[in-house]
């Protein structure tokens, strides 16, 4: 399935151009990304979606086709905090003041502050293989250090892994990717667009700001929220690869439930990339779940 039959729209979210593309009719669904992919991720999903509800894929701030504003010495540019009210105005401007969303990976993170923020906008929130991030930083080990050092090496010293990336994009793209997938092979045609997107210097500095980011100021936004007792309000889907990382290394419900109580969640026959791997079986659920 393709998204030939989405209508592409580039939006002024207050001075940050953001790229999605919306198709369908119902109730309003936002779909976010991860990395190091774009919206096209959701390839798959979005369409079959697209027969009940109104589906919004977009690309983050950084990514894709969106807007790379240059990263700042505090790393607030791409906190998680800008992240969402770039997507929580871009549903704003397209006529959907209330959503449910879904995000895989960093669009999953992106996805829970909004949902901590915008209690307002969002009813429904969906979480694709991942863990909260102050859990993950509270609880890494050596296992989690290699399974994801590329957190570690994205938020190291300005400018070293943008160069070292930046030497061969494609590489690091398809190396990435292919370490952590199983289940339905990768469209070729959406990995040589998250190649072209990736390619771009801008977005290599935007990526490695997003988890400086999450190693700093969102970590203290967090601590935040958990000092004043703030929760997910909301209904929320956990979601995971049955053999990925997560799955492996964490109880994802049990890491969840102190963020969300309003909780359920499963595994999927999946490795990390799980709108592609599983698409059968994501949307399933997630139409399940957004009804």
């Amino acid at each position: 399935m393709t998204l030939s039959s989405f209508t592409y729209r580039r939006v002024d979210a207050d001075g940050v151009r953001i790229n999605c593309a919306v198709a369908g009719e119902g109730p309003p669904v936002l779909l976010l990304h991860g990395y190091p992919q774009t919206h096209r991720i959701w390839h798959h999903v979005a369409p079959a979606l697209a027969g009940e509800f109104t589906v919004v894929v977009a690309d983050l701030r950084g990514y894709g086709d969106s807007d790379k504003p240059e990263p700042d010495p505090e790393h607030l540019t791409y906190s998680k905090r800008l992240m969402a009210i770039d997507q929580v105005t871009l549903m704003r401007e397209l006529g959907f003041p209330r959503f449910a969303v879904a995000g895989h990976d960093r669009g999953g993170r992106v996805a829970h502050r909004m949902a901590l923020d915008h209690r307002e906008a969002v009813r429904a929130l969906a979480v694709l293989d991942i863990v909260p991030t102050r859990h993950a930083f509270a609880h890494a080990d050596a296992a989690f250090g290699l399974g994801y050092y590329h957190w570690f090496f994205l938020a190291g010293p300005a400018g070293v892994p943008e160069r070292l990336i930046g030497a061969d994009p494609e590489f690091w793209v398809r190396a990435r990717m292919n370490r952590h997938h199983g289940g339905t092979p990768f469209d070729e045609d959406a990995v040589a667009e998250y190649v072209r997107c990736f390619s771009d210097p801008a977005a290599i500095a935007a990526s490695c700001a997003d988890y400086r980011a999450a190693a700093s100021v969102d970590l203290l936004h967090d601590d935040a929220d958990a000092a004043a007792g703030n929760t997910v309000d909301c209904p929320v889907l956990a979601l995971w690869g049955e053999h990925s990382f997560v799955c492996r290394h964490y109880d994802v419900l049990a890491a969840w439930r102190d963020y969300a109580p309003d909780l359920r969640g499963a595994a999927v026959p999946a490795d990390h990339y799980l709108p592609e791997e599983a698409p059968e079986d994501v949307t399933a659920r997630l139409r399940e779940f957004f009804r």
